[in-house]
């Protein structure tokens, strides 16, 4: 691997557990351990271990911080309060995404921001540059890691570590574990019910080691970016780069829900409010193969011999066992959830049905 990619807290156990790696978003990540379809398998049946501690976290602190994020990302902070977390997006003036993220309402004047990776200096330096006198933006990217205990067995998990599950749907506590202080919160980007916890970056590898027996002991797995992608490609769950760029717009990527049309001002808000008042010329949509081939991304879908968009995330769903895709497809097409289009794969047009995401049942909750 290249010498500067960067390595995660818990490097060393993903090596002696003989994970596969790759690059992504500047760090040398975890692939799969014992291959991404059981991984992806034990998500969704009993429950999978996920390192994740490449994503950025970013600290907003001072008098009307939350205020002032709510003056910036999409989303509404005023509909939670202290102890939930909310999605949300950074985006440019003119609606395209600079990122999506979660933010951590912890007080009115602290907030807790985890973007991805590749993007937490541009969202950092976003708001460093427009933040009002008094209110501090602190990246502290390798200050915490992130691990995800995902699947319907995650509570056994967290319960057998003494740490705490009863948390409502998007709600955080601050807990201790063997003494040292981790947040718990519940989410995840698998739609399975899950947690994600924020141990300190040097705490995290212990923590790791101490859920990891668990989840092996009643029979899950470690998981890693093979089956993190299919579980959130099977959801319909947009990754930045992919469904969200500075050319997509949260219209456009079916997540106008994470928008406070209402609330007096964001990042955005213009361009996005009169892209939704006259529709958006295209649309993310699901498609599911019906024809033998894989799905990948940026391929040319067509309706009739006519070109009607092109694919932005693809793989085999595991679940369903079939090609699915999420593709950006013009509405001028006219296409709905039912239609029949081919997919350009390698000359070969594959026969794909319009699905409205996501392809599988939705239990996060």
């Amino acid at each position: 691997m290249s010498e500067q990619l960067l390595a995660g807290p818990v490097h060393d156990i993903h090596v002696q557990l003989g994970a596969t790696f790759a690059p992504f978003g500047g760090w040398e990540m975890p692939v799969s351990y014992s291959g991404t379809v059981a991984e992806h398998t034990a998500v969704r049946e009993n429950v999978g271990l996920f390192d994740v501690s490449h994503l950025g976290k970013a600290l907003v602190q001072g008098p009307g911080a939350a205020a002032y994020v709510n003056s910036a990302f999409t989303n509404d902070l005023t509909r939670i309060g202290p102890g939930k977390a909310q999605y949300t997006l950074c985006c440019t003036e003119t609606g395209g995404v600079v990122d999506d993220l979660i933010a951590y309402y912890v007080s009115d004047e602290e907030v807790f921001l985890v973007p991805n990776a590749a993007n937490t200096a541009a969202v950092v330096e976003e708001l460093e540059r427009h933040a009002p006198a008094g209110v501090r933006v602190t990246n502290q990217h390798r200050d915490y890691g992130v691990l995800a205990v995902q699947g319907p067995n995650s509570a056994q998990v967290l319960t057998a570590l003494g740490l705490p599950t009863e948390i409502e749907y998007m709600g955080f506590v601050d807990a201790q574990w063997n003494g040292l202080p981790v947040r718990v919160c519940r989410s995840g980007y698998t739609g399975e019910v899950g947690y994600e916890l924020l141990p300190r970056w040097d705490d995290s590898a212990e923590l790791f080691q101490a859920l990891l027996g668990v989840v092996q002991d009643i029979g899950g797995l470690p998981a890693g970016l093979g089956a993190r992608d299919t579980l959130r490609t099977e959801m319909g769950y947009p990754l930045h780069g992919h469904e969200l760029t500075l050319d997509i717009s949260p219209v456009e990527a079916r997540c106008g829900w994470a928008v406070g049309w209402n609330k007096p001002q964001f990042w955005g808000q213009e361009a996005l409010a009169a892209q939704k008042e006259n529709g958006p010329a295209r649309r993310l949509w699901g498609l599911k193969a019906l024809d033998r081939g894989v799905l990948r991304g940026d391929l040319a879908v067509r309706k009739d011999s006519v070109d009607v968009g092109r694919t932005t995330s693809g793989t085999f769903s595991p679940t369903l066992k079939v090609g699915i895709a999420l593709a950006l497809l013009d509405t001028s097409a006219g296409l709905t959830a039912g239609d029949i289009v081919e997919v350009d794969v390698r000359g070969r047009g594959l026969r794909a049905e319009v699905v409205t995401p996501p392809f599988v049942a939705v239990n996060t909750k």
